[in-house]
């Protein structure tokens, strides 16, 4: 069914290749910048990956204004006013992210700073109140899962709250990403499995939820398909190359999936689960899909037995009634999980990643007021969050 109105937007410049990062002078050519900060984390530094970009710049007019590597992996509004602080000091004219979710939306964060010309970033929460980046932007994403690198979504925290923040804009969208195998083949077979999965919860969701639409559908079930079948080569073998970069791909279709169709229940679960109790957001979203797409059953299963196909294969999709489809697909999504589990060690319980049984009545409030609430195709109150959380815990 065509929705009587939508809005899709995709501005995203894609470099995606085996040698994609010495595209990054002539991408900031292009915007008359050669004095960019490099915005990274510590164990990214440590392992050379920040490097890499650096050299793949070396025989260019670029030059590096600042390196800030001291991004945690749950960023806060400090560090984006610390590093716009940094940016204005080092005269820099431009940004390049090269990390995972964290790095990204943080650099989100100090380009929204840039713009509106203020030290504070909690200034501008909000959605669609931002005015448009004048400052160039490019990212090079090191994990295959969050899709950061495409969408118009921040998600930083305030540790005052105790809550993660929102801020939603296309005008937070990168004007460059640059997807190259080199990034993601030093990723342990666990990440790579909790981040693979974390892009499969984007793209089922963005297929289910409220504000799907042709062009989002047709991203996210394509992602699906090949998260199915490079997936498990990844985690079974990080050098795998070809399985390296349609990983990076699929991270980045389902990225540009629920930027413009959004996310439902299981991201609101899985952003109150990292606000409340610090739980790994890849892993919640692996242990709470199941889950999820149970609770939304009843809306949505026709959407679910169409999904079997890229879930599951051709010919389970063959063999199964129609009218059983749909149980199928989360059917083949909890033996995914199952399967990462076995090979690589990813967990199956909430309580397996931090949560405490006495964290899940303020988690499932945080839930509930979360703005992926909004677009789950079945209301929810605190009551139905509680139950789900306690079935997964």
């Amino acid at each position: 069914m065509i929705p009587y109105h939508y809005e899709f937007v995709n501005s995203v410049k894609i470099v995606s290749g085996m040698s994609a990062l010495e595209n990054i002078p002539t991408e900031l050519r292009a915007f008359s910048a050669r004095r960019p900060i490099l915005l990274t984390d510590k164990m990214l530094a440590k392992i050379g990956l920040a490097q890499k970009v650096i050299d793949a710049c070396g025989e260019s007019e670029v030059v590096f204004g600042a390196l800030y590597d001291d991004i945690p992996p749950d960023s806060s509004v400090e560090v984006v006013n610390d590093i716009t602080r940094v940016y204005h000091e080092m005269e820099c004219d431009s940004v390049i992210a090269v990390g995972g979710g964290s790095v990204i939306d943080t650099a989100k964060g100090v380009c929204i700073c840039i713009t509106e010309g203020t030290d504070d970033l909690l200034d501008h929460m909000g959605v669609d109140i931002l005015s448009r980046r004048t400052v160039p932007f490019v990212v090079v994403p090191t994990t295959a899962g969050t899709g950061s690198e495409v969408t118009g979504v921040a998600v930083i925290a305030n540790p005052e709250k105790n809550v993660k923040m929102e801020f939603v804009s296309p005008n937070v969208l990168p004007d460059v990403a640059v997807l190259d195998v080199r990034m993601t083949e030093s990723l342990p077979p666990r990440l790579t499995a909790s981040t693979g999965m974390d892009a499969l919860v984007h793209a089922v969701e963005a297929y289910t939820c409220l504000q799907k639409n042709p062009l989002s559908d047709a991203y996210a079930y394509t992602a699906i398909n090949m998260i199915r079948q490079y997936l498990p080569r990844a985690v079974k073998d990080g050098n795998d190359r070809e399985a390296r970069l349609a990983m990076a791909n699929a991270s980045l279709l389902a990225g540009v999936a629920f930027s413009n169709s959004m996310v439902g229940i299981v991201h609101a679960m899985g952003h109150a689960c990292g606000g409340v109790s610090r739980a790994p957001h890849g892993d919640c979203m692996t242990i709470l899909l199941p889950y999820g797409m149970e609770y939304n059953m009843s809306a949505v299963s026709e959407y679910y037995a169409r999904l079997l196909l890229p879930l599951a294969g051709a010919e389970v999709y063959a063999r199964t009634p129609a009218s059983q489809r749909a149980r199928k697909s989360i059917e083949a999504v909890r033996e995914m999980s199952a399967g990462y589990a076995e090979i690589c060690g990813l967990p199956a319980r909430l309580s397996q990643v931090g949560v405490k049984k006495e964290d899940l009545p303020a988690i499932a409030r945080a839930a509930i007021n979360d703005g992926a609430m909004i677009v789950n195709p079945v209301e929810a109150d605190e009551d139905d969050v509680l139950g789900i959380l306690e079935k997964a815990f």
